[in-house]
């Protein structure tokens, strides 16, 4: 029985050892909560870092056996490691990146090796559970390079991975030395899982760049394999909330809270220590309301809980330091006898405390600089039972494209958030509840049980649409019909495409030249007299009269403008013309001059702008906007314009290799027919064809070809094939 494997850095447990005993108690995060349903079903697993350093082995197979009843398996780590891959290349690299803030980043290269030397090692763990037909879902920034590595060994495994921070820009990401090892460890994933559209944008952004692979909307093609980049905002436990908000131990905080606080309204405000959290641009902005609003002192305190968090590394002890100093500035300046401005704490606090916090807070402050969601926006939202209450939320967070009631701002706009103090607090409250209402239905709808359901159905989408695609590649089954179909035909015709099909594609297509093995496949080919090759391509009939006019075989070029059949002269179809190339050149010259890099190919009777030196993302914009301009002149002229593979191109509608195809077709009686081609141009012939030809679409592309195949040397190899039987 099929079963799921959940990986992240940090096992869902804390390990705690009183008088020599160990004690496994769950940890309170919500992705603990959330997957806690899947892991414990039945044979499912969860794989991670215990939290603790185990060194000797006795006490590494007791921590073990006893984890393994509750279906955990841990990674044990050594102290240099969780140094150097942890807080060193998550942390001082990834975390800094991922959050804009790149001169933090500290690219060394032990860190780099650390890094991939643990990935192996949970990848060790993955491989000793993992069986056909498993699903893997990996969890975060810490193992980006996991799901490479089982993809290499268990190529055919559902491998799902998540990432709970942001993505950054391309120009950010960039940035990062080991770019490219590590786009390509995440895309060994089937299904790649972000928090909001951006971070799939960014991603998107960064993959076409860097990794130079072509997308379309949010899918990508890695190595012929689909691979789907989506957004799945995740929740909280909605429920879990809801309960602890009326637990007997909260509502007793709750009348703690109100005596230490008095009379005066509180905002509230929770977060790690980070420095993307914006904690200090939180503190000057309630600095400058009470500067503003001198009526409100004495009425309103900041209550500031500040969860400690790596304070030995000097950044975050220096923002420790400055929190410090503000809080106290401010509380020096404006504390009377019966009244603090702020009250910080530096800890944590238990769920109950949490609780009571968010309901008595008239104001919940979350204006981080940059975070993938913040759940602590969520968590006061559904604390609110009374239906009351106002959340200030940053734009910068995930959060922010769910929660569009909350006030939100630009946490760097100081004397914004001071002004949206002074709204919230002043907010009636029917427009509280109005948009706190509408808030908890959509934290309730999309809890994280909502989240994890979205992602593992569509996970399984996707592998049942790797399915189906295969079921069209052809196999070792399929190729044998198709052989036994060769040997026993008496009259045979074999439809070739050349770029994409019989060659790969190259920057200046001049240089996609034939070779000795092309060479040498077609003379295969030609020295049965049953066959009949067609080479039919789009590219101009003098280059490929040079090419292959010394072949005893038949071309067609230009999409079926020119047509040569073996020791005949070139014949032009009749009818055509290129009289609208007087409109159309000048259209195409005006985007060559804005573009570096594009071209315009001319032929007898089309026109082809070439993107493909283009830098990528602007050569696919001016494409964009070329032919919204070409659309206006093909109108009324009988012009087709034609999107190819970083190109387009403008021809005659009169024409395509289609109906040059059956032309060619009817000359003959064929008991075999097979037609090769990669683009949109070969749909035409795979249409034109009758049923019980053989269609190939070389790449996994939407074709009405009957079969694929991954790359143009799948074609040469199954060519070779058919050529040498007898």
């Amino acid at each position: 029985m099929s079963k799921t494997i959940i990986v992240s850095n940090r096992l869902p447990v804390k390990i705690q050892v009183k008088r020599g005993e160990t004690i496994y108690k769950p940890s309170e995060g919500g992705l603990a909560t959330g997957l806690g349903s899947v892991y414990k079903g039945a044979g499912n697993v969860w794989i991670g870092w215990p939290g603790k350093i185990v060194k000797d082995k006795k006490a590494q197979d007791k921590v073990r056996a006893e984890l393994k009843e509750m279906h955990l398996y841990p990674v044990f780590l050594t102290r240099e490691e969780i140094d150097d891959y942890y807080e060193g290349f998550s942390n001082e690299i990834l975390w800094p990146i991922c959050h804009y803030v790149p001169s933090y980043a500290q690219y060394k290269h032990r860190y780099w090796e650390a890094y991939k030397q643990v990935n192996r090692k949970f990848a060790e763990s993955v491989l000793q559970l993992a069986e056909k037909g498993d699903t893997v879902w990996i969890n975060d920034y810490q193992l980006l390079l996991l799901p490479f590595l089982l993809r290499e060994k268990l190529p055919d495994i559902g491998i799902g991975y998540f990432q709970h921070i942001p993505f950054p820009s391309y120009e950010i990401f960039r940035q990062i030395p080991w770019r490219e090892a590590l786009l390509e460890g995440v895309l060994g994933a089937d299904l790649i899982g972000f928090h909001t559209y951006d971070d799939i944008r960014h991603f998107m952004s960064s993959v076409t760049r860097i990794m130079g692979l072509s997308s379309t909307a949010n899918h990508l093609t890695v190595h012929n394999r689909p691979v789907v980049v989506d957004a799945f905002p995740m929740g909280i436990d909605y429920e879990k909330f809801t309960e602890i908000a009326m637990l007997p131990r909260t509502r007793s905080n709750i009348k703690r809270i109100g005596k230490t606080a008095g009379d005066a309204e509180m905002i509230l405000s929770i977060d790690r220590l980070d420095y993307s959290k914006g904690i200090l641009q939180r503190l000057q902005a309630f600095d400058l309301f009470l500067k503003q609003n001198k009526s409100y002192c004495e009425k309103v305190s900041l209550l500031m809980v500040v969860v400690p968090s790596r304070d030995e590394v000097p950044q975050y002890r220096e923002l420790k330091e400055e929190i410090d100093r503000l809080v106290s500035d401010i509380n020096a300046r404006n504390q009377t006898l019966g009244w603090q401005p702020v009250f910080y704490f530096y800890r944590s606090f238990p769920v109950e405390m949490l609780s009571a916090l968010y309901q008595t807070a008239q104001v919940c402050l979350v204006t981080p600089m940059r975070d993938g969601m913040n759940l602590v926006s969520k968590e006061y939202v559904a604390s609110r039972i009374d239906q009351k209450g106002v959340l200030i939320l940053s734009e910068m967070a995930g959060a922010s494209k769910e929660l569009s009631e909350a006030l939100i701002i630009n946490p760097n706009d100081v004397r914004g958030l001071a002004n949206a103090l002074l709204e919230a607090l002043e907010m009636p409250e029917s427009e509280q509840k109005e948009r706190m209402c509408a808030m908890r239905k959509t934290v309730e709808k999309f809890n994280i049980n909502h989240w994890v359901k979205l992602f593992m159905e569509r996970l399984k989408e996707i592998k049942n649409m790797q399915r189906s695609l295969a079921t069209r590649q052809i196999t070792s089954t399929t190729f044998d019909v198709i052989l036994n179909k060769y040997t026993a035909a008496r009259r045979r015709i074999i439809f070739l495409d050349y770029d994409g099909t019989l060659v790969g594609f190259n920057v200046d297509p001049l240089k996609a030249r034939p070779d000795k093995e092309l060479f040498n496949l077609l003379d295969q080919l030609l020295q049965d007299e049953r066959n009949r090759v067609i080479l039919i391509s789009g590219r101009m009939y003098e280059t490929l009269d040079e090419w292959f006019g010394h072949l005893p075989l038949d071309i067609i070029a230009e999409h079926g403008a020119w047509t040569k059949k073996h020791n005949q002269s070139w014949k032009r179809y009749h009818g055509l013309s290129d009289d609208w190339k007087r409109e159309i050149m000048p259209v195409m010259e005006n985007y060559t001059d804005r573009t570096p890099g594009a071209f315009i190919e001319e032929k007898s009777f089309s026109l082809s702008w070439h993107y493909r030196k283009v830098e990528s993302g602007l050569g696919e914009q001016r494409a964009m906007e070329l032919e919204d301009n070409l659309k206006f002149f093909a109108e009324d002229r009988e012009l087709q314009i034609l999107q190819g593979e970083k190109v387009i191109e403008v021809k005659s509608n009169l024409i395509n290799k289609g109906k040059a195809a059956v032309f060619l077709l009817e000359e003959d009686d064929y008991d075999f027919i097979v037609a090769l081609g990669d683009d949109y141009t070969d749909e035409y012939t795979f249409r034109a064809l009758p049923e019980r030809a053989i269609t190939v679409k070389v790449g996994n592309k939407i074709s009405e070809a009957k079969y694929s195949i991954p790359t143009y040397k799948d074609a040469r190899r199954i060519l070779f094939q058919l050529a040498a039987a007898k």
